[in-house]
């Protein structure tokens, strides 16, 4: 079987399965998730086992200390895991929701109901939770699951899909549900993408090549899991133990993620006073500076470049201006961002309710660690992705963004005239 063949028979096989899924009760669903989820605690040895190949592996070939933790599992990353897919097991299901119903002149009633959108494919790089998060949001909400991880955590992301399936078939998940494509072969990224025959939504999560790859030859529509070039303002009236608080949060707490700090920009009037107390207080973290900052930094830090603004280092680096204005620092964001997540410190109302009305980004924080653009940490219990589009999802998805539409509609005979 060419790949090709082999990657449409997952397709097709997807597609039976949506239709089955689409049909399961809420109870039926709950039930195979806390049944996944004890899946995960008991296949944890193996899971670990194959994720110390993958790890083995990545360092052999040099891949940064970053990208290596997000590779990682240890005991308490499954066990947040299947706390995730506890947590989503008891959620709301949106599927079968009214959005809103109404009655016409003639009698006839509309209802806008939630359903399954059918067939998800996801495609991304790195993090193995990815693995559980995906396919439990997407069973919760009625749609199969085609999974294409990559070759970096291969033997993680298939030993995680083993457990899912073997626990979830127990409590009648049904099968192909949840599929992983069995190959590291990256002409497989094509073929998911030209595969609208069997898939309704593709979801990329990974680098800049791999979403414009995925966007350009995508037949379906595309939910794009862009890079996080995230901002800290911190402005003229701030909280300056507050700032760096947030500032360290945001960039050290686990800065190869998506929603860690990549820039720091400070209102001119307390730069002098507060980038010393900054670098003080980030000394592992290099700083990558412009004039003004530089000038207060000295050899702390190194020269900015055009490039530093528009870079997610996904590392110990942090690029740090010093702006004139809260409109300067809005425009700053809005022009280098990537309309992923943004903080302002400040003590002012209405400096910060400006800048969470102009930034244009899917979430926007007023004295907060950009850290929480999180679907566990938004309440979800887990996230597919975050979203930097604007439609038809935006920032963390959790369930509602994993579902369409239909109108139903009841009569009495009635006809149009």
């Amino acid at each position: 079987m060419t790949l090709v063949e082999q990657i449409h028979d997952v397709g097709r096989r997807a597609r039976a399965a949506s239709r089955k899924l689409a049909t399961l009760s809420s109870v039926r669903k709950n039930a195979i998730l806390q049944a996944m989820a004890e899946g995960l605690e008991d296949g944890a040895e193996a899971i670990l086992r194959a994720n110390a190949e993958d790890v083995a592996a990545a360092e052999a070939n040099g891949l940064s200390s970053a990208s290596v933790d997000r590779l990682r599992l240890d005991e308490k990353r499954i066990s947040e895991m299947a706390r995730g897919i506890r947590d989503v097991s008891v959620l709301p299901d949106p599927v079968g929701e009214v959005l809103a119903d109404w009655a016409r002149p003639n009698g006839i009633e509309i209802r806008k109901v939630r359903v399954p959108i059918g067939v998800i494919g996801i495609i991304y790089e790195s993090r193995p939770n990815v693995t559980s998060d995906a396919a439990v949001l997407c069973l919760k909400t009625g749609n199969a699951t085609i999974l294409r991880g990559g070759s970096e955590a291969f033997h993680s992301n298939t030993a995680i899909v083993q457990a899912l399936q073997k626990s979830g078939a127990k409590a009648g998940l049904p099968a192909d549900a949840i599929q992983l494509i069995p190959t590291t072969d990256r002409e497989a990224v094509s073929v998911m993408a030209k595969m609208d025959s069997f898939v309704d939504l593709l979801i990329p999560r990974g680098g800049h090549a791999l979403i414009e790859r995925v966007v350009s030859e995508a037949r379906m529509p595309v939910i794009k899991h862009f890079h996080g070039v995230c901002h800290l303002y911190v402005d003229a009236d701030s909280d300056a133990d507050m700032a760096i608080r947030i500032a360290e949060n945001g960039k050290c707490q686990r800065p190869g993620v998506c929603n860690s700090l990549e820039t720091v920009l400070v209102h001119e009037s307390i730069a002098a006073e507060f980038l010393p107390r900054l670098a003080a207080a980030l000394a592992r973290v290099e700083l990558r500076a412009d004039e003004k900052a530089q000038s207060i930094l000295g050899d702390r830090a190194k020269a900015a470049t055009e490039e530093s603004w528009t870079t997610e280092y996904l590392d110990y680096i942090l690029s740090v201006k010093v702006v004139a204005s809260l409109d300067e620092a809005v425009e700053h964001i809005n022009h280098y961002g990537s309309h992923h997540s943004d903080v302002i410190v400040t003590r002012s109302e209405s400096a910060a309710q400006r800048f969470l009305n102009e930034v244009d980004s899917a979430t926007v924080y007023w004295n907060a660690s950009t850290r929480f653009t999180d679907g566990g940490e938004f309440g979800f219990g887990a996230e597919i992705g975050i979203s930097t589009d604007k439609l038809h999802a935006r920032g963390p998805m959790g369930l509602p963004e994993l579902t369409s539409y239909k109108y139903v509609i009841r009569g009495s005979g009635q006809i149009r005239e």
